[in-house]
């Protein structure tokens, strides 16, 4: 069975995601953004999940983030899961986070990025973003553009890693709000699937998935260029690069 880190795990589709690995089977180690959240996980832990705090606006929490799953052991899986769509700094959470995370977090051997269709909305120009938050500079759809970026970034950089970006659909959960129209059942089948399966679609890298289909993401996100700028930006902002 495997181990797997999902970030954003308290509720919606993190939560979804980390109950399907337990009842499968497989350790899984949850995430909470403060103390006051993580009695939303206690059920989780008493199945067997580990669990660790931290708040993926701060760079420092994320840090110790990173430190703490370390800590646990190897991950065979990572779902970056954890995402904003406002209310609190977009960049930071969205972008910044699971890039710091993958940077310091022991390599495993496959890596899942939460995207959207919005990010076919995304801007590319880096120029002007303030990476710390402080101010607005990106939409959300910049920031699923850059977060999908990520994803085929890392496959193309770490060829020993199955890094891959899902679009879950537009579903009911607190960020998506109670009209969505896709089914939550399904929105994190296709994260689960790619985390553990065997399947030899499963095993597949640097794609774009939708309901474990793959489709083609913003022409930008395949672009060697725009990749490496992407990384080097980030790199700068915390002094940390993905090696």
């Amino acid at each position: 069975m495997a181990r797997v880190f999902v970030t954003g795990s308290t509720d919606g589709l993190g939560r979804g995601a980390a109950e399907a690995l337990l009842t499968d089977g497989h350790r899984v180690v949850v995430h909470a953004r403060d103390a006051a959240r993580r009695g939303a996980v206690d059920d989780l832990v008493a199945r067997g999940a580990d669990v660790v705090v931290g708040d993926l606006g701060d760079l420092d929490e994320t840090r110790s983030l990173a430190d703490a799953v370390n800590r646990l052991g190897r991950m065979d899986a990572v779902i970056h899961n954890a995402g904003v769509l406002s209310g609190r700094p977009l960049l930071p959470v969205n972008v910044v986070a699971p890039y710091l995370l993958t940077a310091l977090i022991d390599r495993p051997a496959r890596l899942v990025y939460l995207s959207s269709g919005m990010h076919r909305g995304g801007r590319t120009e880096l120029d002007g973003l303030d990476w710390s938050g402080a101010r607005e500079t990106g939409s959300y759809s910049d920031t699923k553009l850059l977060v999908t970026t990520l994803a085929a970034a890392v496959a193309r950089r770490w060829p020993d890693v199955l890094s891959n970006a899902v679009d879950p659909g537009w579903v009911p959960t607190r960020m998506g709000g109670p009209g969505a129209p896709d089914d939550l059942e399904l929105g994190h089948v296709t994260q689960t699937w790619l985390a553990v399966s065997d399947d030899p679609e499963a095993r597949a890298t640097g794609g774009y998935w939708h309901h474990q289909r793959r489709s083609d993401p913003h022409p930008a996100v395949d672009d060697p260029a725009f990749q490496d700028r992407l990384l080097d930006a980030l790199a700068r902002h915390t002094r940390t690069r993905l090696t």
